[in-house]
């Protein structure tokens, strides 16, 4: 958690600070810079998150940690902080020697390894019914991610013909694909983040406040949860959106190109064109993200089961299938590459 978290404080950055924007723009340099202070900024949140961890577990135990002294606290910061720098340093390697991303297959396989326990959990607190019912709903949500992961909005792009220097280059079509879930697993990182300040205050006021907490905005299964978080999703769906990509730098780099999208004048008109089409194809995927992280608190609501304890919702299924269609491009592109024959050929 903090290096996912810390990935995300820097990528939402660069888009804020010029410093961090124009190390972005240098190549493998400026990649090699935002890394290292990736890496600071999770040693530091794994700092601070293993600390609050060691006194919640100790408030919750009611002082079962012995000696509950400074050193022996810092002793267990220190061991939590070491192994998010191991998990780290193994995530990079396996990015460097392996095919994708490091930490996502770490992720990935961890996900993967808990199926087992929590199926076994649901055949026997819910019986056979409900596991089959489940385990449907599962294959079902599986073709959904993969149909929204791949659905793209194609914008065709010509370019004419150019001289530069003594050569005069040919000119050719492409296209700008623009996903319909553009944000990814994102926003409901966030809208969990948000959900969880309250909690957070509420534990440290106590009260009126804590108890209108615990009903309402802990309470996965109640009504107004529910529709708070599908409401932060889809804002932060859009929200994302809006960060990562910016069609005013797209249209400008089509026109200092020699492009243009027919039927469309460049400039401030392709701007234009390009935020009108991101913003309605940006709605189904927010919807589509929403209801994937709601399944569990509706599965929790209708026949009051753990929402913990179901694969098939929430973050996990988006990450399992988004890495799984990732590492299998790149074996295609990888095999492709050698063998000039794809990886189901």
């Amino acid at each position: 958690m903090p290096y996912i978290t810390s990935s995300i404080i820097m990528q939402l950055l660069t888009v804020v600070i010029p410093k961090l924007e124009q190390w972005q723009k240098q190549g493998e340099m400026g990649v090699k810079k935002i890394t290292q202070w990736t890496r600071y900024m999770t040693v530091t949140l794994a700092l601070l998150q293993s600390t609050g961890l060691i006194f919640l577990f100790n408030n919750q135990f009611q002082g079962s940690i012995r000696e509950f002294t400074p050193p022996r606290v810092a002793f267990m910061v220190l061991t939590l902080t070491a192994g998010t720098a191991l998990i780290m340093w193994l995530g990079e390697l396996i990015t460097q020697r392996g095919i994708g991303n490091g930490m996502s297959i770490l992720i990935f396989t961890s996900i993967i390894s808990r199926l087992p326990f929590e199926g076994a959990s649901i055949l026997r607190v819910g019986g056979n019914m409900k596991f089959s019912v489940i385990v449907a709903l599962g294959l079902l949500i599986i073709v959904a991610v993969v149909f929204m992961e791949q659905g793209q909005r194609r914008i065709p792009v010509q370019y004419a013909k150019r001289v530069v220097g003594r050569r005069m280059t040919s000119g050719g079509s492409t296209y700008i694909p623009l996903k319909v879930n553009q944000a990814g697993v994102i926003p409901i990182i966030f809208a969990s983040s948000v959900l969880y300040f309250p909690t957070l205050i509420g534990s440290a006021v106590g009260g009126g406040f804590k108890s209108f907490v615990d009903r309402y905005l802990a309470n996965e299964g109640s009504i107004a949860y529910i529709l708070i978080y599908g409401l932060l999703v889809v804002f932060f769906a859009y929200f994302y959106t809006a960060i990562s990509f910016n069609p005013v730098d797209t249209a400008d780099n089509i026109r200092k190109y020699g492009g243009f999208i027919p039927g469309i004048r460049p400039g401030k008109p392709t701007a234009d064109y390009l935020q009108r089409i991101l913003s309605r194809i940006t709605l189904p995927g927010s919807l589509f993200l929403a209801t994937i992280a709601l399944i569990p608190s509706i599965v929790l609501a209708v026949w009051l089961l753990d929402p913990s304890t179901f694969p098939f919702g929430g973050t996990s299924i988006l990450i399992v299938v988004g890495v799984a269609l990732e590492t299998m491009k790149q074996l295609e592109s990888q095999l492709t590459m050698r063998h000039y024959e794809g990886f189901l050929r």
